[in-house]
């Protein structure tokens, strides 16, 4: 499969890369690129989760960003379920390389979402995680593992 094309169980988040989301380098700012990921992140963990999801972020696990990004250049953000337990779902985001660098993606990220219930503790998502997780392809497999290794530590 294409690595640049998007599945069903997956999110598409598109962005150009504004002069105010720049930094003194003229390209992407960190903090930009956070509020993106996260913006990406839970749209994709509350289609995920199901039209009644009460989602927070409980944690970035991972956020990489592997190559510059210059203003002016429209940027994609990859994002799927890739793993799923009882009250909680980790999502994988990632960004297809830019045109600069075609071998390598411009960023990746992993995030744990929670569902709550109306006093803020954690409650069941609607549906239970499967008994063997589901195939996943590149570049969410690598995602998958770096995700179990992460989950374990505090």
């Amino acid at each position: 499969m294409d690595e640049s094309l998007a599945t069903d169980a997956e999110t598409l988040t598109h962005r150009l890369v504004l002069p105010r989301d720049g930094n003194h380098h003229g390209t992407l700012y960190a903090g930009v690129l956070l509020t993106l990921a996260l913006e990406a992140g839970y749209a994709t963990a509350f289609r995920a989760a199901g039209l009644n999801a009460n989602l927070v972020l409980k944690r970035v696990l991972d956020l990489r960003c592997y190559t510059p990004v210059p203003i002016g250049r429209v940027i994609q953000i990859r994002g799927r379920e890739i793993h799923r337990a009882r009250a909680h779902v980790v999502i994988g985001l990632w960004g297809p390389p830019l045109r600069d660098d075609p071998t390598s993606p411009w960023m990746d990220s992993l995030m744990q979402f929670v569902q709550v219930d109306a006093s803020g503790r954690p409650e069941p998502l609607e549906r239970e995680p499967a008994a063997e997780p589901p195939v996943v392809e590149a570049p969410w497999f690598g995602l998958r593992e770096r995700a179990l290794k992460l989950l374990y530590i505090r």
